[in-house]
């Protein structure tokens, strides 16, 4: 229980200071918002507040276990913008990246989601959620 309790507050302390950083540079993460869904500047501070409050939720016991659900939905929405700078070979900072790199990240937000499951313990089997 200790190691979820860590892991969740570590978690969640990574999604807030991500958070932040979409609003105290939003620039950085625009040119990766797919061109499609318009304003990107929209998009930034949106997930931007999305990312607070669901780092937040997973740090708090009481809500945690719909927030690392959240979580992972937001995950696998957001990995759009990834995506699309993988396959347009979009720079950040004017720097592309190689193919591996993007390979790291993917496998890194499928670590996020596994251990945001493990965290909400909805991977677990005949346990009672009494919250």
């Amino acid at each position: 229980m200790l190691a979820k309790a860590a892991l969740s507050t570590v978690l969640g302390l990574f999604f807030v200071n991500v958070g932040i950083a979409h609003f105290t540079d939003t620039e950085w993460f625009e040119p990766i918002v797919p061109e499609v869904l318009g304003d990107p500047t929209f998009w930034v501070l949106i997930t931007g507040v999305m990312e607070i409050v669901i780092g937040l939720g997973l740090i708090i016991p009481l809500t945690r276990r719909y927030s690392s659900l959240l979580m992972v939905l937001f995950l696998v929405a957001v990995y759009w913008a990834n995506l699309n700078m993988w396959i347009n070979n979009i720079p950040l900072d004017n720097n592309t990246f190689a193919p591996i790199w993007h390979v790291f990240r993917l496998i890194g937000q499928l670590v996020m989601i596994g251990i945001a499951l493990w965290v909400g313990e909805w991977l677990s089997k005949g346990e009672t959620h009494d919250r």
